[in-house]
């Protein structure tokens, strides 16, 4: 039970009703107890935990690469609460309770430097995903010097290989070695860029590929 000190105008110790009062720093202070939730369970929620639910699969063994690919969006958050929030509003597909991530509209990397330009990615070899794009150096804020920040999630195992110091812009492709158990599943392929001062590029998804 609470007490009132300094009579009926005084500082509040404790919970009083629906009110709790306390002193920090030699201030006092008062606050109202939140209204309960009679149901936490609302079909608002559940909806919203399930979305919540399908991009925590998809991100969390991308994590290193979204702790690159959103570092500049990571404001008053983390990289990953970014990436989180991003693709919660723009990558879900499906209906609840089947909801699924839509790649073609994911990103795991968000930033303002000029994104690759007609990515694609093929595996003709055991072991081997490889990626090609066109040089677009000098269009916009392209350089040369921009390295490939490359992405292979494999969704049957719930893994991904990530490179993050990749080829530069103009060399235009890259082999990305995976592991040979990935024979035969379908993984998802994602390409950015970053400069030499850290700017990054928004990824681009380019395309589903069944590993040879």
């Amino acid at each position: 039970m609470g007490t009132i000190k300094q009579g009926i105008l005084g500082g509040i110790s404790g919970k009083v009703g629906n009110v709790i009062g306390g002193s920090w720093k030699g201030i006092d202070y008062l606050r109202i107890m939140p209204a309960s939730v009679a149901n936490p369970q609302t079909p608002a929620q559940m909806d919203q935990r399930s979305k919540f639910i399908t991009v925590i699969h998809f991100l969390q063994p991308v994590k290193d690469f979204i702790r690159v690919g959103f570092k500049n969006y990571a404001v008053k958050m983390s990289q990953f609460n970014s990436a989180m929030s991003y693709n919660v509003k723009n990558a879900i597909a499906g209906t609840y309770p089947d909801y699924t991530i839509d790649y073609a509209n994911a990103l795991v990397s968000r930033g303002g430097l000029a994104p690759a330009l007609n990515g694609t990615a093929s595996s003709a070899l055991a072991g081997l995903v490889s990626f090609e794009w066109d040089d677009n150096s000098g269009d916009g804020n392209a350089q040369t010097t921009d390295k490939a920040l490359l992405l292979v999630y494999n969704p049957t195992k719930n893994e991904a290989v990530t490179v993050l110091d990749g080829a530069t812009r103009v060399t235009g492709s890259q082999e990305v070695t995976v592991p040979n158990n990935y024979t035969g599943d379908t993984v998802e392929c994602f390409i950015a860029f970053i400069s030499e001062g850290g700017e990054v590029a928004n990824s681009k998804f380019v395309g589903s590929v069944v590993v040879s």
